[in-house]
């Protein structure tokens, strides 16, 4: 007979539980399996034999079986409700007869999902956890977890302590270890314990993939929204630690609510608000508060004949969304701009209110802040590899589909050929332009086309330019950023007669992404002639510096991708926003970490950015993304 955890028995205290919560109850049976490595290469610290000091004999881990190579499925029953076990490296493969797939990504469920951990792996023979139905199933492990007091050990263990409801002085214990050694040997240096601080921890309920605006605000909502604080363990992975590449800080930082989606438009006028009272969300005690450096000056679209029409029906949308934008002819353009040339312009919409720019470094650096004060677990380091385990199930039309969930990320570490294990629950995918690399490890498009399982993350990076140029004769210090029509754009930086602006490309102009070089031929050739048509005066500018940055571009419908994957149940989006993420992160951090907690977007809908649409062919289309 194997002897349940306690985790598993509490489990069944609770009666039937969403499949989400199987899986850390799972992840806490396993907790006891695996090595943690050190920077080094070659310098494994194994903590297996200590973890295990005084199991008894039959709960502890065996080796991995020496006919299996890792990531070779393990042989398996293959009557329903039978399952193969799972050593790292396996993956576990359920067959469960019955169940359908809706067409729009609801689950059906079988009716009973066993899972739980024997002596040497998974198993399915104890502690059947029926998988609810309804869309709360991926949302309802925390929900239902916290409250029972589920996992405390996981949840509340700081890093290098044992599982139980208390936590160690690491740095303690080890400062007292090495004095002890220096007392034995006098006269010796003591650095025999390796330093493991940069490591991220062994267990962690949620891992953020990416530490940008998006990244950091999931993180932010998540501890802000908590039931209980310390109740949820968050880390971070970030690959790029200095930033230098990242979309946050090469942005220009523009926030407006001049969309045509609904959608849209709430989320910029909730961020103008975050940004507006900045210091009620983001103040950190005995810090200095932070000054965003937000200028309201507005922005300035400009339509031509053919696009005045719908210029018009995205105002009426904005006013009715709470939005101050009012429409402008060329006669009113030109009395309140002087310094534009209004040929060819046959309508303007211009924000009176909550429009600017701001400081996006500062955002940045002020969202990290607060976050650590929070308890969020940095990590410097690169997702190499996710370890999952697998439940096959039949669509409405007895198609196959295989229904995944992770168990573990691994993270290499900088400057290492090492890697370190993370368990966890969830995982949140908001790495940018890179966020399809990330789908694509988790299996995510694998599969025949025209499926579910083959439809892949439409995300990939584009890189844009941005050109500074100075012009004393230039618009003066009211100048709102404006947009031609043309698709060129502009806005004042700083006070001494410096701008900034550029254009993004034609599908034919795309430049090669797998750089960050400037062509300044681009701007002498595509940008600078309508820029010197709507302003002459920049008919004299003289560009000074220039750089380029990726958008993390959705090449469906150029949207973002707000939550659940339907098939790999525990990985969550926040992505593909196409160039207006980092003015929408506040908004969009808030609705995932609602997702996770409460099962639903509970302030904003935001159900048509699901990741269902792809597979639907639905497009959820923005017509004014710059």
């Amino acid at each position: 007979m194997v002897k349940k955890s306690s985790m598993a028995a509490a489990a069944e205290e609770l009666g039937p539980a969403p499949g989400i919560q199987a899986a850390i109850a799972a992840a806490s049976c396993c907790a006891k399996r695996g090595t943690r490595h050190t920077s080094g290469p070659g310098n494994r610290l194994n903590r297996t034999s200590a973890r295990h000091a005084g199991c008894p004999p039959h709960l502890r881990p065996r080796a991995r079986r020496p006919d299996v190579s890792q990531g070779q499925p393990m042989a398996g029953g293959s009557g329903p409700g039978r399952g193969s076990r799972r050593g790292y490296g396996e993956t576990a493969t359920y067959s469960v007869g019955g169940g359908a797939l809706r067409a729009a990504g609801q689950l059906a469920r079988s009716s009973e999902w066993r899972l739980a951990r024997s002596s040497d792996g998974w198993d399915n023979s104890e502690a059947a956890v029926p998988l609810s139905e309804g869309p709360g199933l991926r949302g309802a492990m925390i929900r239902r977890v916290l409250p029972h007091g589920l996992g405390q050990g996981l949840l509340t263990r700081r890093p290098g302590t044992r599982r139980g409801g208390f936590s160690l002085d690491w740095d303690g214990k080890v400062s007292e270890i090495k004095k002890k050694i220096k007392s034995i040997l006098p006269g010796t240096s003591c650095d025999l314990l390796p330093d493991t601080s940069h490591l991220p921890p062994e267990h962690s309920d949620v891992v953020i993939v990416g530490g940008g605006v998006l990244g950091l605000s999931v993180a932010y909502w998540l501890k802000k929204l908590e039931s209980r604080r310390g109740g949820i363990r968050v880390l971070v992975v970030e690959r790029d630690h200095t930033y230098s590449q990242a979309s946050t800080g090469l942005s220009v930082g523009g926030i407006c609510q001049q969309f045509s989606l609904p959608e849209n438009i709430q989320l910029s006028l909730f961020s103008a608000s975050f940004l507006r009272n900045i210091n009620e969300y983001l103040a950190v005690t005995n810090a200095p508060p932070l000054d965003l450096q937000f200028n309201p000056s507005g922005y300035l679209l400009l339509a031509s004949e053919k696009d005045a029409a719908a210029m018009e029906s995205n105002v009426k949308v904005q006013k009715q969304e709470g939005a101050k934008v009012c429409l402008m002819s060329p006669d009113q353009l030109r009395n309140k701009f002087p310094w534009i040339n209004t040929e060819g312009v046959a309508l303007a919409s211009y924000g009176m209110e909550n429009e600017g720019w701001f400081d996006p470094w500062c955002l940045l650096q002020g969202l990290r802040q607060k976050v650590e004060s929070m308890g969020v677990f940095f990590c410097q380091g690169e997702v190499t590899r996710f370890v999952s385990s697998s439940q096959r199930m039949l669509t409405t039309d007895d198609e196959m589909v295989i229904l995944k969930r992770i168990h573990e990320v691994h993270v290499k570490m900088d400057h290492s050929l090492e890697y370190q294990p993370v368990e966890c629950a969830i995982v949140i995918n908001a790495a940018g332009a890179w966020s399809a690399q990330i789908a694509e490890l988790a299996g995510i498009g694998k599969g025949p086309p025209g499926t579910l399982q083959g439809t892949k993350l439409p995300v990939e990076p584009r890189k844009r330019y941005v050109y500074v140029w100075h012009c004393p004769q230039g618009p003066g210090l009211e100048t709102p950023l404006v947009a031609d029509t043309s698709g060129a754009y502009f806005r004042r930086e700083g006070l001494g007669s410096n701008y900034l602006g550029g254009r993004s490309p034609t599908e034919e102009e795309e430049p090669d992404p797998t750089n960050l070089e400037v062509d300044h031929d681009f701007f002498q050739e595509k940008v600078w002639p309508h820029l010197a048509l709507r302003v002459p005066a920049f008919e004299t500018l003289k560009v000074q510096t220039a750089w380029a940055g990726y958008y993390d571009y959705n090449t469906f419908d150029q949207n973002g991708v707000v939550g659940p994957h339907p098939l790999v149940v525990n990985m969550y989006f926040a992505t593909g926003f196409s160039g207006h993420g980092l003015q929408q992160a506040p908004g969009v951090g808030r609705a995932v970490a609602e997702m996770i907690l409460q099962g639903s977007f509970q302030t904003i809908d935001l159900s048509s950015f699901l990741f269902n649409r792809f597979y639907l062919g639905e497009k959820t289309q923005e017509n004014t993304t710059m």
